[in-house]
């Protein structure tokens, strides 16, 4: 039987490290990273994973340098308007999870249209801005009353809709969760490439993907 991923977490590392080897601004390694971010939306489209988790901005991500966080909301604003027709285009619903509250009004807004506008599709493309894995268990935890159970927990989480991980991508070399999805992630394979984000291919996506595949297969013995 094959073993196919149905939801996909992905650690876009690696975008200011690409930008520096090729003499360019570190804001250029997060534009180009944007456009690879549109390209995966395709990827997973064309194959049968149904969801995607895209760690765009942690919550430790704030304490960067004040130019460079401008930089970034700008491109959140950019991918809102520019980007905005490429990923409707991709037929893919579109959920941000983490502390919006802690965007513009803005961007909130647009956030919300987004979300709105591609809500009728059933493959699901997350992304996770302002999100770190314990601030979700944090506030998880702060939402339920009584006893604290699994289900409770599972049930006021962010990403409550969003199934159990199959597969982590992280890019950039690093081997580590760097606060991505710990409730989620709890059973998930990991993959890990040295190749930077913005770099990140159709090939590398699909070798991924028969990672997987081949690996679950032998842990499960077949």
């Amino acid at each position: 039987m094959k073993m196919t991923v149905k939801t996909l977490g992905i650690i876009m590392d690696g975008n200011r490290r690409w930008a520096l080897a090729k003499g360019l601004p570190k804001t250029d390694g997060h534009k180009h990273g944007l456009d690879t971010l549109v390209k995966c939306m395709e990827w997973c489209n064309e194959s049968s994973i149904e969801h995607v988790v895209f760690y765009a901005f942690s919550t430790e991500n704030w304490k960067r340098p004040k130019k460079e966080v401008t930089a970034l909301m700008d491109l959140f604003e950019y991918m809102m308007t520019e980007k905005r027709k490429d990923i409707i285009k991709e037929g893919v619903r579109v959920r941000f999870i983490g502390e919006k509250q802690k965007f513009s009004k803005k961007i909130q807004k647009m956030m919300f249209e987004l979300e709105s506008e591609t809500n009728k599709h059933t493959k699901t493309a997350w992304v996770c801005i302002s999100y770190g894995g314990r601030a979700e268990l944090v506030h998880a935890a702060a939402s339920i009353s009584g006893k604290p159970t699994e289900k409770k927990i599972e049930n006021s989480l962010w990403s409550a809709d969003l199934p159990d991980l199959d597969l982590i991508i992280r890019t950039g070399g690093d081997h580590r969760l760097s606060n991505f999805m710990l409730w989620k992630a709890a059973y998930a394979e990991l993959y890990f490439i040295k190749t930077p984000w913005p770099g990140f291919t159709k090939a590398h996506f699909k070798k991924a993907l028969d990672w997987y595949e081949k690996n679950v297969q032998v842990n499960n013995g077949k």
